[in-house]
């Protein structure tokens, strides 16, 4: 069964340009990883968020790639670089 992840990002205005960047990263090396089917990264029409996008074919797709991500060393770090928390939604197919 698919399942999805959808991340909202609250970066701060001066940290934008360089977290989109640090996202593109992370999506770039996610779509590389087995049974990613798609990762995109977005901004929302007012710029007040940056979204993240991934699809996988299976959970275990998505356990794998997210180990390989973290393992990566890529920067995934929440910090006062983000004006609020993430909002992150898991999606299951229907």
């Amino acid at each position: 069964m698919k399942v999805g992840m959808v991340a909202y990002h609250y970066p701060h205005a001066e940290h934008r340009e360089e977290f989109i960047a640090r996202l593109h990263q992370v999506v770039e090396f996610f779509r590389r990883t087995p049974g990613c089917l798609s990762a995109d990264c977005w901004v929302t029409a007012d710029n007040d968020a940056v979204i993240s996008t991934v699809q996988w074919e299976s959970e275990a797709a998505f356990g794998a790639s997210f180990a390989a991500v973290r393992a990566s060393g890529l920067d995934l770090t929440y910090d006062e670089r983000e004006s609020r928390p993430r909002e992150i939604i898991r999606l299951v197919a229907a």
